[in-house]
């Protein structure tokens, strides 16, 4: 099922630099055979396996709320994982990252797509909250404000303004604080 399509890329044209064309570009959920192209996308896009490598096992071990790809020509271009994270008082809320895009495909609005699909995705599924540990001067488009200005910290530590979350649903926010908390696999894998 397709989320989201557009039509608005600039692609590399060898000898030509990046040219703006008019290609579909879709945002649609993960499926099986697009696990080894979103591994090899973080692996491009971080430069190291980490991050593929905490995708893989969070797919593996059932804690994936939300995983989307966005496709340039049936091609994996960008990806999004959203799983569970836990706040003190036993409230479950969604945790985005990793979040990539392919290095040649960057700063062509597809993270900003994916991010505006997954959390709308998020809302209509009743989620009160999103946490991000990402960059403060890119999330903040998004809405994400820092934590603490909730009540809410870090496990790791962090600076305050790279902890930041997203309010969906105010009603279910009220009262919630205390110490964020992700799956084990973004600790124990490397």
């Amino acid at each position: 099922m397709i989320l989201l399509s557009w039509s608005h890329a600039r692609v590399p044209v060898y000898g030509l630099g990046c040219l703006e064309v008019h290609v579909p570009i879709e945002i649609r959920e993960e499926r099986p055979d697009d696990v080894a192209a979103v591994r090899d996308l973080n692996r491009r896009a971080f430069g190291q396996d980490q991050e593929g490598n905490i995708v893989d096992a969070l797919r593996a071990n059932g804690a994936v709320l939300l995983s989307l790809v966005a496709t340039l020509n049936d091609r994996v271009v960008g990806h999004i994982v959203y799983s569970p994270l836990s706040i003190s008082r036993n409230i479950t809320v969604a945790a985005l990252g990793p979040m990539a895009v392919l290095p040649e495909c960057q700063r062509q609005g597809i993270g900003g797509k994916l991010i505006e699909a997954g959390n709308q995705k998020l809302k209509d599924a009743g989620c009160p909250f999103i946490i991000v540990v990402g960059h403060a001067d890119y999330y903040p488009r998004f809405g994400f404000k820092p934590a603490s200005g909730h009540g809410i910290k870090c496990e790791w530590d962090v600076p305050d303004d790279v902890f930041m979350l997203l309010v969906l649903d105010r009603a279910k926010m009220k009262a919630v604080s205390g110490l964020a908390r992700y799956r084990h696999e973004f600790s124990s894998v490397s």
